[in-house]
């Protein structure tokens, strides 16, 4: 998961999310399956509700795909404002970009949206509200073209899944399936499951290494730091500085006071 700091503090966003349809981001719920139930998973905060269970609030019951609604927005208000919040890195919108939308959305016309945002005269508001729709019509179309364009078996190697939990996303993190392969044969010489020979001081090998310690936790559990660092022992002697990179990565979350750790779904 992804952590952004911004109006929507210390935000943690999941493969999940970015794997949603443009429906579910709008109502802020997906559907999934495990171990052969179904389930409503609130894209926000990973809470799921179990499909064929009834749940009540006060006197009213609802199904599991309602519940999960009603607390998406009892617990983190309309999702376009939840959207709205993220960092301009995630939206690629500009406050004055996000207030717009929002007067839009608010059905203000363009005069009392001029008003409101202090931005000059109507005409002002008019050109923004024609190139953001412009912008809508090229994201739509390159969506269409990447979704094209992955259609067809590539010759070179996919990137693998980076979680996005990861505080900072860039160029470190575009590792292709055969790049990580090679990475976790040469630093992880006994398998996998077994302790890595050294600590690299290359940001891409770094990252490959993280993404494959953080499977040797069980996300959803909480850890204490005496079993965090036991985990981490048994991979590297040094298990004070994989624990810092993989907080610092944002692949492993802890409270404030250090008293547990966990890895978010």
């Amino acid at each position: 998961m992804i952590n952004i700091t911004g109006e929507n503090e210390a935000v943690s966003i999941s493969e999940k999310f970015w794997n949603a349809s443009i429906e579910e981001l709008k109502t802020g719920v997906a559907h999934e399956v495990r171990d052969h139930s179904s389930y409503y998973v609130c894209l926000v905060c990973g809470e799921a509700f179990e499909k064929g269970i009834i749940y009540q609030e006060s006197s009213i019951f609802y199904d599991a795909e309602k519940y999960a609604s009603v607390h998406v927005e009892r617990s983190h208000g309309t999702m376009f404002s939840w959207l709205l919040g993220l960092d301009k890195k995630l939206t690629g919108l500009t406050d004055l970009q996000k207030g717009l939308l929002s007067a839009f959305q608010q059905n203000q016309s363009d005069g009392e949206a001029a008003k409101e945002l202090g931005i000059g005269s109507t005409s002002t508001v008019r050109n923004h509200r024609f190139t953001l729709r412009e912008k809508a019509k090229q994201a739509k179309l390159f969506l269409a073209i990447m979704e094209l364009s992955e259609e067809k078996p590539r010759a070179s190697s996919s990137f693998v899944s980076i979680p996005r939990s990861v505080s900072m996303v860039d160029e470190r993190f575009a590792i292709t399936e055969e790049e990580n392969a090679e990475i976790i044969k040469s630093y992880f010489k006994q398998g996998p499951e077994g302790p890595i020979s050294e600590f690299p001081k290359k940001q891409k090998r770094k990252a490959a290494i993280l993404r494959q310690l953080i499977k040797r936790f069980e996300p959803g559990r909480e850890y204490d730091e005496k079993e965090v660092n036991q985990i981490l022992s048994e991979a590297f002697s040094d298990h004070v500085t994989l624990r810092r990179y993989l907080i610092d990565y944002g692949l492993l979350e802890r409270e404030e006071d250090g008293s547990y750790y966990w890895v978010k779904l």
